[in-house]
């Protein structure tokens, strides 16, 4: 038998990878209790979650629905296992603009620690804004080393990648992709990313933003770091 957070993580799932639409109807309590077999005080706590978190709303006489605007936006890490699961890039009004790619030295230390290369060595980035309904809300970045470029040279072609690199970094190499642990920090934004972001931050003034970022490995080290930096007040999942 699930409990209310286990069926509060389903429906959750459900919304973001676009089964559920906004203004689509939640099943009642009644049905959703049928479903899941428990009694109905288990769903009103479930389903009290899902409207803390901006997912779901109740109007009396018109039941609940799924939320116009989903307020939790997910990483580049949770869009690749939702593609895994539906095939689907994107959620409900979900894009994502203003892609690059580019061939740069690298001297950030995270990102060298992490791809265990030197200050000054040259990777590929690839930058891209994800929106929600047209609102910018994040602005993902993933970096890879020569070794990666080197099995997967679309990486540094213009354009979206129409696969996960992983996926065909596998077919070429015969290695299994990993993903590590992924973690999160705050700092100050760029101007880049504030720019982005579309935020409307008076010169000279500091705006502090939330940064994810995670690194994929084979059995020879790592493959790509990639890094999401979120517009402030944005609500992402962390488990």
């Amino acid at each position: 038998m699930l409990g209310y957070a286990e069926i509060a993580t389903h429906f959750r799932r459900q919304i973001t990878d676009g089964e559920l639409n906004p203004g689509d109807a939640m099943p009642s309590y009644k049905e959703a209790s049928d479903q899941f077999e428990v009694n109905r005080t288990t769903i009103v706590r479930a389903y009290d979650i899902l409207k803390s978190e901006g997912l779901i709303v109740s109007r009396p006489g018109k039941g609940t629905t799924v939320a116009a605007r989903p307020s939790i936006v997910i990483s580049g890490v949770d869009r690749l296992d939702r593609l895994n699961r539906t095939g689907r890039r994107y959620g409900p009004g979900e894009d994502s603009t203003g892609h690059r790619v580019m061939r740069r030295s690298v001297y950030d230390a995270d990102v060298c620690r992490a791809l265990e290369i030197e200050p000054g060595d040259e990777v590929v980035i690839r930058i891209r804004t994800f929106r929600q309904d047209g609102q910018p809300t994040s602005v993902g970045v993933s970096v890879y080393p020569p070794r990666t470029t080197n099995e997967v040279p679309e990486l540094a072609e213009e354009g979206r990648m129409e696969r996960y690199f992983g996926e065909i970094y596998t077919e070429r190499t015969g290695r299994e992709v990993t993903k590590g642990q992924r973690t999160a920090r705050a700092r100050q934004a760029s101007q880049d990313e504030i720019d982005a972001l579309q935020l409307d931050a008076p010169a000279h003034v500091a705006v502090a933003v939330l940064v994810t970022n995670v690194t994929f490995h084979d059995e020879d080290g790592p493959l790509a770091y990639w890094e999401d930096t979120y517009a402030p007040g944005t609500r992402i999942p962390t488990a």
